[in-house]
């Protein structure tokens, strides 16, 4: 193996710590597998834990274990990429017995509908005693707050927008309901994933040149009514009613507020991160 190839760093004594994910959720509900309880928990994570790749930015690979999952995105308070977020809430799902199967996806936003993608995007599969559902809190500013059925064609209701499933081949395309009109989001099949192929991915992303996520910054995160969204130093709150706000943010410190505030992140004590942030305020002043 070559020495920079990616590898699964998984500790033997790491445990799902159950109480501590849900304090950083808020969430104090049932903790019976059941579709009420996936509800629950799917939305208050959406919620809490917000879509960051600040890591890939800062030229750091972001660690998928779990025990790495649980001291990032719980205990010190950041959020993460889908990897991460979907990772993490597997771990939990699982330690509450629930029966998830992990799957990938090719992402297809403002993509060609026909795009032959790579597998850069996980979800997964939740079976219930109503039948199978698919759970993803990890999809950006576009996140599902709420399990769908693993249903063709219908429109699904959710906390924020309509989503629903079409057939795609052997798979199925993912839609959300934006301004009227139906947006893919990304097409998968059943196949099962692994963290190996996970790991595969998440180092990929995160160094290979030509990765969005080493070129710019994304963050999402969901509330109430709305979301929120951050591309380079462009933020936007995008309200379920259809209006939109949008202003640029200029400065760094700027940034920072914006980033701790209406996202929610308990930012690192990073020197790379001040690079970062001045480095896209200052691209706009260019």
């Amino acid at each position: 193996m070559h020495a920079d190839a990616p590898r699964a760093n998984v500790s033997s004594e790491a445990a799902p710590d159950v109480d501590a994910y849900f304090r950083r959720i808020g969430y104090s509900g049932g903790r019976t597998p059941s579709l009420e309880t996936l509800r629950a928990i799917h939305l208050r994570h959406a919620e809490a834990i917000a879509f960051e790749n600040l890591d890939p930015l800062m030229r750091r690979t972001p660690r998928l274990d779990l025990v790495s999952l649980q001291e990032k995105l719980v205990r010190d308070g950041r959020g993460g990429w889908c990897f991460e977020q979907n990772l993490l809430f597997s771990h939990m799902l699982r330690a509450l017995r629930f029966r998830v199967t992990t799957l990938s996806a090719r992402v297809l936003w403002n993509q060609p509908e026909d795009a032959i993608t790579a597998r850069s995007h996980m979800l997964m599969r939740v079976e219930l005693d109503a039948g199978p559902y698919i759970a993803d809190v990890g999809f950006g500013a576009q996140t599902l707050t709420g399990p769908l059925r693993l249903e063709p064609d219908g429109e699904q209701a959710t906390p924020h927008e309509p989503f629903r499933l079409l057939r795609a081949g052997d798979g199925f395309k993912m839609q959300s309901k934006i301004d009227g009109a139906w947006k893919s989001l990304y097409r998968f099949d059943q196949q099962e994933q692994f963290q190996p192929d996970y790991e595969v991915s998440n180092y990929y992303l995160s160094t290979f040149p030509g990765s969005h996520f080493l070129h710019s910054l994304m963050v999402g995160r969901t509330d109430a009514g709305r979301r929120y969204a951050l591309r380079n130093n462009q933020f936007s709150v995008h309200h379920l009613n259809g209006t939109t706000e949008r202003r640029s943010l200029t400065s760094a410190a700027e940034l920072r507020r914006t980033l701790e505030g209406p996202f929610g992140i308990r930012l690192p004590d990073a020197t790379e991160l001040d690079a970062v942030l001045e480095r896209f305020v200052r691209a706009d002043r260019v």
